[in-house]
C-alpha cells in the first residue's frame, strides 16, 4: 500500500500561486500514474491533472494555468497552480494507481489525506 505525503496549499487571492508536492513512498507509483484531484464544497471529487507514462492530462478547467510534474529522485510530483481563481478552492488530493483507467475512473490503489486551496 502506497503511501502519499502532500504538502503546499493554502490561502491565497486570486491570481495568485500556489505549488503543491506529492511524496510516493513507494517508487513504481511515482513513475507510474499519479496526479491531483479535488473536492470542492457541494461538489462531486474530479481529476484535476494527472501524469502516465511521458504524458500529461488537464482538466479543461485548468489548462494552462496548472503544471504538473514529477521529479523522480524524490519520488514526487508537483503542481504549479497559477492564476488561481475563486472556484480553484477545494481539497486537493494526490491520487495513484498501477493504470491510467483506474486513474481516471478514481479507482485508486491510494489517496492523499488532502491539503485545502482557498482562493478569495
Amino acid at each position: 500500500h502506497v503511501q502519499l505525503v502532500e504538502s503546499g496549499g493554502g490561502s491565497v487571492q486570486a491570481g495568485g500561486s500556489l505549488r503543491l508536492s506529492c511524496a510516493a513512498s513507494d517508487y513504481t507509483y511515482s513513475s507510474g500514474c499519479m496526479g491531483w484531484w479535488r473536492k470542492a464544497p457541494g461538489k462531486q471529487r474530479e481529476a484535476v491533472a494527472g501524469l502516465y507514462g511521458g504524458s500529461t492530462y488537464y482538466d479543461e478547467a485548468v489548462k494552462g494555468r496548472f503544471t504538473i510534474s514529477r521529479d523522480l529522485s524524490k519520488n514526487t510530483i508537483y503542481l504549479q497552480m497559477d492564476n488561481l481563481k475563486p472556484e480553484d478552492t477545494a481539497t486537493y488530493y494526490c491520487a495513484a494507481a498501477r493504470a491510467w483507467d483506474d486513474w481516471v475512473g478514481g479507482l485508486m490503489d491510494s489517496w492523499g489525506t488532502g491539503t485545502q486551496v482557498t482562493v478569495s
